[in-house]
């Protein structure tokens, strides 16, 4: 019975461990929020905002965007889509970015309505509009900085920030990028 009660503690002095290791942990390092300034330039290079500027002016509409987010979603490897969007001129300037340091990990290019432009690394669905990463960097044309909470990424097998910056044209947003900053190699 003392055993018991003894394992009882241990397991959750242990779960009271692993829950403020898990909650610390969610918050992005300040290393990565002093980073994001330093980021929000790469929405600014001429590669990446005509890219963007391109892709805005073919007008999609957004039933056609959430069609191609639904066939998107079903392709386990790359079809000639995706492949077109690791392949073009921005995702080579991208690819460029992404290796000019260690940490840096996926980088993928939104248009004004939250689809990809480009990407270094496929991304698990084609629309981004709905959600923060999009909605907080392009803010309906302001433009902001969004920096996401920490998170396990399956594919880099490592804690990421994802950290979203606008693509600025003449003072307003017309895009956005999305950076993956892998936390451990950033703190190393």
């Amino acid at each position: 019975m003392k055993l018991l009660k003894i394992l009882s503690i241990l397991l959750m002095i242990n779960l009271v461990t692993l829950t403020t290791a898990v909650y610390s942990a969610e918050a992005a390092p300040e290393a990565v929020i002093k980073l994001a300034d330093e980021l929000k330039s790469w929405g600014t290079n001429s590669t990446i905002i005509e890219a963007v500027k391109n892709q805005n002016s073919k007008a999609m509409t957004l039933a056609s965007i959430k069609e191609m987010d639904s066939k998107w979603r079903n392709v386990s490897g790359l079809n000639d889509e995706m492949k077109a969007l690791m392949e073009n001129s921005a995702a080579k300037e991208m690819l460029k970015m992404e290796s000019s340091k260690a940490f840096y990990f996926e980088v993928f290019l939104m248009d004004n309505q939250g689809a990809n432009v480009a990407m270094t690394n496929k991304t698990s669905d084609y629309w981004q509009g709905d959600e923060a990463k999009f909605i907080e960097s392009y803010k309906d044309g302001n433009g902001a900085i969004h920096i996401g909470d920490v998170e396990f990424d399956e594919s880099a097998q490592a804690y990421l920030v994802q950290v979203s910056i606008p693509v600025m044209d003449g003072g307003k947003a017309i895009g956005a990028m999305t950076i993956g900053v892998n936390v451990d190699e950033l703190e190393n």
